[in-house]
């Protein structure tokens, strides 16, 4: 009896003592998986100029915690963003509004989506010899954007402030030759884009973005002589393709772009320039 009590309590120490290597094992394991850092994902987006390169900054450490080193490419001019998405040289881009993008896609057969609307940029009308609208003078000069979503934007939004009268039905894509009535016969020059603050100096006054304006000092409520009403279509937005607009990095970087931080930085930063576009 003495050498069978003996015999089965070497075998529960046997017992034991495999289950305890078995979870020295797995703690080993546990712990060699958790001091392996976790490979970093590259997240490449293409932009302008402030306010959309300041909210990249304001999401890159919200993404370092996830895992994710987001790299800002500086782009010069307007169509190089949506290029380099399309040519998979970055993942996403951050520059333009989603009627901007559409009109892209039709012209070039490409499949660019809008992830997330971020902020409306608010169109303003600049003058800097004159104070109102009702001070510039008879056939005053006023630049427009050449292209043709933020030229209709900007005749549409000349035509809501009664400046002048597009034929009815025209909305958001109108031309020059869609003006039906100009009552103070104002002459409109139309430039590139990137060229609008620079006729601030030339022109009696010119059709610009926040962006444009905030670099001459100017805000919308002090210094426009007009200022657009928010429109949706117009927000500007997170673009990326359709092969990877659902891919955990782009998705956690429309989360950090929407997230509180960017929030209060543009409520802090750019309180009329930059309204967020998201709750």
């Amino acid at each position: 009896m003495k050498k069978l009590f003996t015999l089965l309590t070497a075998v529960i120490l046997l017992i034991l003592a495999g289950c305890g290597n078995d979870n020295a094992e797995e703690n080993e394991g546990a712990q060699e998986e958790a001091d392996t850092p976790q490979e970093e994902v590259e997240l490449k987006v293409a932009s302008i100029n402030p306010p959309m390169t300041e909210i990249l900054e304001v999401a890159q450490p919200l993404l370092k915690e996830e895992g994710i080193n987001l790299e800002i490419v500086i782009v010069s001019d307007n169509i190089q963003p949506n290029n380099a998405v399309v040519e998979g040289e970055v993942d996403a881009n951050f520059f333009g509004h989603g009627l901007w993008m559409e009109t892209y896609n039709e012209n070039n057969d490409s499949d660019l989506v809008v992830v997330k609307p971020i902020y409306h940029a608010t169109l303003g009308l600049y003058s800097k010899n004159y104070n109102s609208i009702e001070e510039l003078p008879e056939g005053a000069t006023i630049a427009i954007p050449n292209d043709p979503t933020n030229r209709g934007r900007a005749l549409a939004f000349l035509d809501d402030k009664e400046v002048i009268t597009l034929t009815e039905g025209t909305g958001i894509y109108g031309t020059l030759q869609d003006i039906e009535d100009n009552p103070n016969n104002f002459e409109f020059k139309e430039v590139d884009l990137l060229m609008l603050a620079r006729m601030y100096d030339d022109a009696d006054a010119s059709v610009m973005y926040p962006s444009y304006a905030a670099p001459l000092d100017l805000l919308p409520s002090r210094d426009a002589l007009l200022t657009e009403n928010p429109i949706e279509d117009f927000a500007i937005s997170l673009v990326a393709r359709e092969d990877n607009v659902d891919s955990e990095p782009i998705q956690k970087l429309a989360e950090a772009m929407t997230s509180e931080e960017v929030k209060e930085f543009l409520e802090e930063n750019y309180p009329e320039a930059a309204l967020p576009a998201f709750e």
